[in-house]
């Protein structure tokens, strides 16, 4: 298995641990060669020199001492390895999450969200193995049969001979049969992440595939791709058991020719009892360490496989290089850095789009081309067009979820990217056309706008959304459980819990995605209501799908393809005959 940089990198911020478990395997190989020469001692004594039984007590008890030094240090390895393990997995797993909400929703929005859970957990369990077991084992492989020839040279340069020409042995046919063994392992690990995205998708599309009826379909795509699964995991067993009998072979075979050479030399009167039987304890234990690395050679590579989904997440760079937004050729200077925000926000701030442009899909589409926009404090801009038109890309650009493939974007004269994003979004309410509500307390849910606001922050913007009056319906209360996506309210009272985040949030800058569509008429006209509350002196950009909404704006831009092509206010574009603002109208 070749060594992954970035695997002895995550082991070297545990490097203690790895250093404990490489010295105590150390000290166990040097038991080992004691523990062999007292027990050859002993039987060389009482049948060929007749010592009796209180002659070889010292030594007896002497053996014994060693063999529990022995579980000792084994035990204490073991569990240094473990600890190692332990300790890895929680420093990547943390630093996966934080990596994952850095490269912000344009990341997530292309990858699946099942795939990405089991990178998160099952992922980074499977690199147990690696850590605790396989690369200690590395070092040990190395370690303990050199402590063991040096002293078997002293004692027989002919068996010393035999056994360091036959240890290369076993990891040149671990390495032959392994590397069928790692594509298999990759195959493997790529079949159970379609299985978990997949399975994810069933659940959550569950609802609408039972009211479509094609609820047993989907059992049967599982059922195809689980057995895929099991297929292959049985191919990679098969390969591990070869290998495991390979490597067993090898070494028993060398043990035999070692015992061979031994007891000619014995017989023959060439070589002594004593020397001949602690070389022959000490054989099996010199092949010891190399078995082990064979067996948790295919015990680590799942964890390789794992590790290069993890890792390559981890390489993703969070500023420019989401998949969400392709990155221009050329190389860009590092924007200058600009004063703290509270500073740069003026009274009178300006945000302005100076020909920017995005691409997505790695520059294949392009979502926006050439735009300059220049938002000014209080303005409500409101952007139309079909979809696909780049609407949600102006949105998600100004909260910096993407970063510009050319141009830039401007706060009073400063780059935008040059400001911290997480200060730039406490200045930024955001509501979408469907919010997401988390399988926790309203108030929490609510929270999310402020997370150490007041109870009694939290109700009164909940009565400026005009959510009060039915969380004081439910049995709970502001306590009441949302469920996951708010599966336990409807979606006018989903809105509204958003719209109250919104107020709790309290920011100069409010976003809109059409938060009225798919309303009852009178849970929409308080929405409205509580809308036109929230915008007042506030600056809002609104993606726009109803009339009343549009006709509040103080200017309209109409997008097709990617271009602004129209701008103005209402009374503006519709007295433009057969403009792209009368037909979105019309249509």
């Amino acid at each position: 298995m070749k060594f992954d940089r970035n695997l002895l990198s995550a082991a070297m911020q545990a490097r203690g641990w790895l250093a404990l478990t490489i010295s105590l395997g150390f000290i166990v190989g040097v038991v080992i060669v004691a523990q062999a020469w007292m027990l050859a001692r002993i039987v060389d004594g009482v049948f060929l020199q007749k010592k009796t039984l209180a002659d070889v007590t010292p030594l007896l008890l002497l053996l014994t001492g060693l063999a529990l030094a022995r579980f000792l240090f084994a035990w204490g390895g073991e569990s240094a390895g473990k600890q190692l393990a332990v300790r890895v997995k929680t420093d990547i797993r943390a630093r996966l999450a934080r990596h994952i909400l850095q490269l912000g929703p344009g990341y997530a929005a292309e990858e699946r969200s099942g795939e990405l859970s089991n990178t998160l957990t099952a992922g980074v369990e499977a690199l147990d193995a690696w850590f605790s077991q396989y690369l200690p084992q590395v070092a040990l492989a190395v370690i303990m049969p050199l402590t063991i020839l040096v002293a078997v040279f002293p004692n027989d340069l002919l068996s010393g001979v035999v056994l360091l020409l036959t240890a290369p042995l076993i990891p040149f046919f671990m390495i032959l049969i392994g590397s069928a063994a790692e594509n298999l392992t990759k195959k493997q690990w790529t079949t159970l992440s379609r299985l978990a995205a997949h399975f994810l998708d069933v659940i959550q599309g569950l609802p609408t595939l039972k009211r479509f009826g094609r609820a047993r379909d989907q059992l049967r795509i599982i059922a195809r791709i689980s057995d895929d699964y099991r297929k292959t995991t049985m191919s990679v067993l098969r390969v591990a058991f070869l290998s495991a009998l390979a490597l067993e072979m090898l070494a028993t075979i060398s043990v035999a020719v070692i015992a061979v050479e031994i007891g000619i030399r014995v017989m023959r009167g060439h070589m002594d009892f004593l020397s001949a039987f602690f070389i022959l304890i000490l054989a099996p234990d010199f092949y010891q360490p190399l078995r082990l690395l064979g067996s948790r050679f295919h015990a680590g590579m799942e964890g390789v496989a794992a590790a290069n989904r993890i890792f390559s997440i981890l390489e993703k760079q969070p500023s420019s290089s989401t998949p969400t937004a392709q990155v221009s050729p050329h190389p860009r200077s590092a924007p200058p850095a600009a004063p703290p925000l509270d500073q740069t926000l003026s009274a009178d701030f300006h945000i302005r789009f100076q020909g920017v442009s995005v691409s997505y899909q790695e520059g294949q589409r392009q979502a926006l081309q050439n735009i300059d926009l220049d938002i000014a404090k209080g303005q409500r801009i409101a952007l139309v067009g079909p979809s696909g038109a780049g609407k949600s890309t102006i949105a998600h650009l100004l909260m910096r979820f993407i970063e510009p493939t050319a141009g830039r974007i401007l706060i009073d004269d400063h780059p935008l990217n040059a400001i911290d994003p997480r200060a730039w979004r406490r200045h930024i309410a955001w509501m979408p056309q469907r919010p997401y509500l988390f399988n926790m307390s309203i108030a929490d849910n609510i929270r999310l706008g402020q997370p150490d606001a007041s109870m009694d922050a939290v109700i009164r913007a909940a009565q400026q959304a005009f959510a009060h009056d039915f969380i004081q319906t439910l049995p709970q209360g502001y306590d009441a459980i949302a469920g996951e996506r708010g599966a336990r309210l409807s979606g006018g009272q989903a809105q509204r819990i958003a719209l109250a985040r919104a107020f709790l949030r309290d920011a100069p800058i409010v976003i809109l995605d059409e938060p009225t569509a798919n309303l009852d008429p009178e849970t929409e006209e308080q929405i409205q209501q509580a809308i036109a509350r929230l915008l007042q002196d506030r600056t809002a950009l609104i993606i726009a799908h109803r009339l009343h909404t549009i006709r509040t704006a103080d200017r309209i831009l109409v997008m097709q393809q990617g271009r602004i092509v129209e701008a103005g206010d209402h009374a503006q574009l519709l007295a433009k005959p057969d403009g792209p603002y009368q037909r979105l109208l019309h249509a």
